[in-house]
């Protein structure tokens, strides 16, 4: 006999559980990220126009002072895995809180006397930015599902107008505080401070909806990603933010000496290199709104590494006359590059803890590669006595970017 329509049973699927927390209120978490961005590159940018009294006051070797922003580039990639397992025993407010403490507790460490404290002060802070790149990722698709490309651009942004905010501040507030580069560079431990004020709500806040919270936490799909060493989208992703970052960090390390080597006045040379840093806040915030709108990232994955590869040329063909072009269309694509690299984590994955496994072994492998890019560049500059073959082979790179981001691009998660 048929079953009509009225006699069939109504099954009804549960709702589905919430994942975001609405830990405080949303202007008190935006202002917590927002804070907490501006202290990630903040303290490394301000050690650069710093590093030659530094040496001079230690008595390092250009190698050791070259160490000073190796050392965190190269922890940043070594504390990334140890992330995701802090997060799931402590929770992530807990965790960010955590670290953009000891992150002005390194800052500090880092401008004591003693040439031991210098350095394990980078291995500190190094760690500390480490954790926070790992956590911030899925944070924020935990809280704004729907918009998490949107907020990626936001604190990515916030990442590089806290980097170049504290470049072009470290020598005038050197003069202004009168105390060397020491209390220059200790001043932003207290940026770290209000950012860690700014951020207790979170925490305060999670602790009371924990409890609530947690038959959901238990129902979302959160448990890690299997085999995720072996995904090739998962490499493709590690390789696309690890040869971007190189490409970057070489750069910064040397572009202006490449641009006085060729002639260009030094301080013109600086001024180009200030200018490619600010043109990478309009990429990083304009890429990831671009990437959230898009099903596939291929073409956009592509662009950025073209446009890397385009300014590269035009270094190496042109290093002088074309030097402010190079410089904006760099500026545009490491901007970018970042802001897609940090897109991906949460654009490919489905679960807040995907996203921060992924963070975990992207920006492991990321950081790992990008610290050999100055040290690398350097040693094939002195061997060949020139900056050619340093070009060229970042233009094997850019197209090496290319092919990954074109697959890290594709419609797929893990």
């Amino acid at each position: 006999m048929a079953v009509t329509r009225a006699q069939q049973p109504v099954v009804t699927a549960p709702a589905p559980l919430p994942v975001r927390t609405r830990l405080a209120h949303p202007l008190l978490l935006l202002t917590g990220i927002v804070l907490v961005a501006l202290n990630m590159r903040a303290c490394l940018a301000a050690v650069s126009p710093m590093v030659g009294e530094i040496q001079r006051t230690f008595g390092l070797s250009a190698t050791a002072a070259g160490l000073i922003t190796t050392v965190p580039v190269l922890f940043q990639g070594v504390g990334a895995p140890l992330t995701p397992r802090l997060t799931r025993r402590f929770g992530v407010e807990r965790v960010v809180l955590g670290a953009v403490l000891v992150l002005g507790a390194g800052v500090l460490l880092r401008v004591l006397p003693s040439v031991a404290a210098l350095y394990a002060g980078c291995v500190v802070i190094g760690v500390a930015i480490a954790v926070l790149n790992v956590s911030m990722p899925g944070l924020v698709k935990r809280e704004f599902p729907d918009r998490a490309a949107t907020m990626t651009g936001v604190y990515s942004t916030t990442m590089l107008v806290g980097a170049t905010l504290a470049a072009g501040t470290s020598v005038p507030l050197e003069h202004a505080l009168g105390g060397g580069w020491r209390a220059s560079l200790g001043a932003w431990s207290l940026l770290a401070l209000v950012a860690a004020v700014a951020w207790l709500p979170q925490v305060l806040r999670s602790r009371q909806e924990r409890q609530a919270t947690a038959a959901a936490a238990a129902g979302a799909p959160s448990k890690p990603i299997e085999g995720i060493w072996k995904s090739p989208l998962a490499w493709q992703i590690s390789l696309f933010m690890g040869i971007s970052s190189l490409l970057v960090y070489t750069l910064v390390a040397w572009m202006p000496t490449i641009l006085a080597d060729h002639g260009m006045d030094r301080g013109e040379a600086g001024l180009v290199f200030a200018f490619s840093n600010l043109v990478q806040v309009a990429g990083a915030f304009l890429v990831p709104l671009m990437a959230g709108r898009m099903t596939s990232q291929r073409a956009l994955a592509v662009t950025m590494a073209a446009l890397n590869g385009l300014g590269i040329a035009l270094l190496l063909a042109a290093p002088v006359s074309a030097a402010w072009v190079s410089a904006t269309i760099l500026g545009v694509a490491q901007g970018g590059s970042l802001g897609l690299g940090l897109a991906f984590i949460v654009l490919r994955t489905r679960t807040v803890g995907g996203a921060a496994q992924l963070g975990g072994m992207s920006q492991a492998i990321g950081y790992l590669v990008a610290a050999a890019g100055p040290v690398g560049a350097g040693a094939l500059h002195q061997l060949t006595g020139g900056w050619e073959a340093t070009l060229v082979l970042m233009l094997v790179l850019a197209l090496v970017v290319g092919v990954a981001g074109w697959g890290a691009g594709r419609n797929r998660t893990l």
